[in-house]
């Protein structure tokens, strides 16, 4: 069996165990499309969503959670579409000094937008703490606006187990979020 016959799941824990870094090359190249095609949506530019992609595939590798991942593609697609805000963000404050000296009266608006966009970094940081079940059934029902029916068909989880995960997410990032003073 080749590793292109191999599941995600099955190259993953190839990679895991036996540090088979071909493994884990197979699994991104699996979903280069997918992830230059989410990079495109958002970033509109095809060198900006390719650089995006290779940004993604290194944080990947360094950010591999070590717990169980049910849902490999949907994983990467979060961090894909995550790596995409955060970039559009980026552009969107990085601009011309000269310009951001001359506005006037508008201090407080900026501030706001600072803190907003603080905030939701503290909030992704504290995503990437729960459980991957957690992590995966709170990104979709509230990032992405998915219903709990939509959520069990994505994932294989029963009805209860996606009440549960989303209630126990809910509360476990409250309390990450409190204990590093953000709460």
């Amino acid at each position: 069996m080749t590793g292109n016959d191999l599941s995600d799941l099955e190259l993953l824990k190839q990679y895991r165990v036996g540090g088979d870094t071909s493994a884990l090359g197979i699994l991104l190249q699996r979903y280069t499309l997918l992830l230059l095609g989410v990079a495109m949506k958002y970033l509109k530019d095809k060198d900006e969503a390719q650089d995006a992609v290779q940004q993604v595939f290194e944080k990947a590798i360094r950010n591999l959670p070590t717990g169980a991942i049910q849902n490999f593609k949907g994983w990467l697609y979060v961090l894909m579409r995550n790596h995409c805000y955060q970039l559009l963000r980026d552009k969107q404050y990085s601009a011309d000094p000269e310009l951001l000296n001359n506005m006037k009266g508008e201090g407080t608006d900026l501030e706001a937008l600072w803190w907003k966009d603080r905030a939701i970094e503290d909030v992704q940081t504290a995503l990437l703490q729960l459980e991957e079940a957690q992590r995966i059934t709170i990104a979709m029902f509230y990032l992405e606006d998915k219903s709990y029916k939509e959520i069990m068909e994505a994932t294989g989880y029963s009805f209860s187990q996606v009440k549960s995960y989303i209630q126990n997410g809910k509360r476990n990032l409250k309390l990450i979020l409190t204990r590093n003073g953000n709460g």
